[in-house]
């Protein structure tokens, strides 16, 4: 609260002050009390009521400052009436329970909208769980009645398969924490397991794949990080133009294992690549190759922070390079050797 929003504040009781000091001086005068005395007591009295209205002042400043900080502490503001004092005065108290209802309408409404969210979530995974059958039954049914068609159709299965895990983690985007199992894994694993994962959509393309020094520890969670790369595969063979290559390679960093993943695709426009990992974003690929959501690197970027890994993108005219960070963990390797 500012001085000058305060003396605005006061102004109808300090004109009343000063009409009272005006009678008074009046009455006084009539009275015939002498000139020094009617400037002694105007003087007095103007002296306590700025005294008055300057204490007031710090008072509710301090009172006011105290509740901003209150406010500002708290994650959920709309539970400020839980932490704040009772006021004493009436009027305030009426706001104090206006403060009230809001935050228990608030509460309502909040309660409403995360059951709301909760049934969509369990919906959307008993879905994926009733879908991922039959998907199945068709990848046993192609597998066992080889062809030219059949090997076209495992391709597109493998797509709808990635794609049900990116609605999978999206739905458990907020509660994603509790399904991990964070452990010591072997990063050539990982990377032959998610290309084994798009082996049909990877053979159809004529996809040349190498796999450079890849016998690497790192502490992670294997599901979500294979999750990772069958993102990073599609978009690479999406994106990967004429020249289908995929290169993996693994290098250590001083406190990092670096996983890159290269294609020798279309690239990445410099303008573009500081919002690739932004949610919905498609840029001017996205204007190329109409199928792009702006879904899977968002994924990918939100999934790497909650796990704690780097992730980044470079391009240049010979495709585009992304790498996966994993922080080594110093305490662990001096306990296991």
């Amino acid at each position: 609260m500012s001085g000058k929003q305060y003396i605005k504040n006061q102004l109808p009781a300090i004109l009343l002050h000063l009409a009272g000091i005006l009678a008074l001086s009046l009455f006084l005068a009539v009275s015939g009390s002498s000139l020094q005395s009617i400037l002694f007591l105007c003087i007095v009295w103007m002296l306590v009521v700025a005294c008055y209205l300057t204490a007031v002042f710090f008072y509710r400043s301090r009172h006011l400052n105290r509740l901003l900080s209150m406010a500002e502490l708290l994650d959920e503001r709309y539970l400020i009436a839980e932490v704040m004092p009772v006021p004493e005065k009436a009027e305030a108290q009426v706001f104090y329970r206006i403060l009230k209802m809001a935050e228990a309408s608030m509460l309502e409404k909040i309660g409403e909208t995360r059951r709301g969210q909760q049934a969509y979530q369990e919906y959307i995974e008993q879905w994926i769980h009733e879908v991922k059958t039959p998907i199945t039954a068709i990848k046993l049914l192609c597998e066992n009645n080889r062809s030219d068609f059949t090997r076209e159709l495992l391709t597109e299965l493998e797509k709808i398969d990635r794609y049900t895990e990116q609605t999978l983690y999206y739905a458990r985007s907020g509660q994603a924490q509790e399904d991990y199992a964070i452990r010591e894994i072997q990063l050539d694993r990982v990377i032959h397991a998610a290309i084994a994962d798009n082996k049909y959509l990877l053979r159809q393309n004529h996809t040349q794949i190498t796999v450079e020094a890849a016998a690497h520890q790192v502490f992670t969670d294997d599901k979500w990080v294979q999750f990772i790369l069958n993102q990073l595969i599609g978009n690479a063979v999406k994106y990967g133009g004429t020249q289908q290559k995929l290169h993996f390679s693994v290098s250590k960093r001083e406190n990092y294992v670096c996983l890159a993943l290269k294609d020798h695709g279309i690239g990445i426009p410099e303008s573009d690549l500081p919002r690739i990992f932004e949610k919905g974003f498609t840029g001017h690929n996205g204007r190329i190759v109409r199928s792009s959501t702006g879904i899977g690197l968002y994924l990918c970027k939100r999934l790497c922070d909650k796990l704690g890994i780097g992730l980044t993108a470079y391009s240049d005219g010979d495709g585009t390079t992304i790498t996966l960070s994993f922080h080594v963990n110093h305490f662990v390797n001096e306990v296991k050797s």
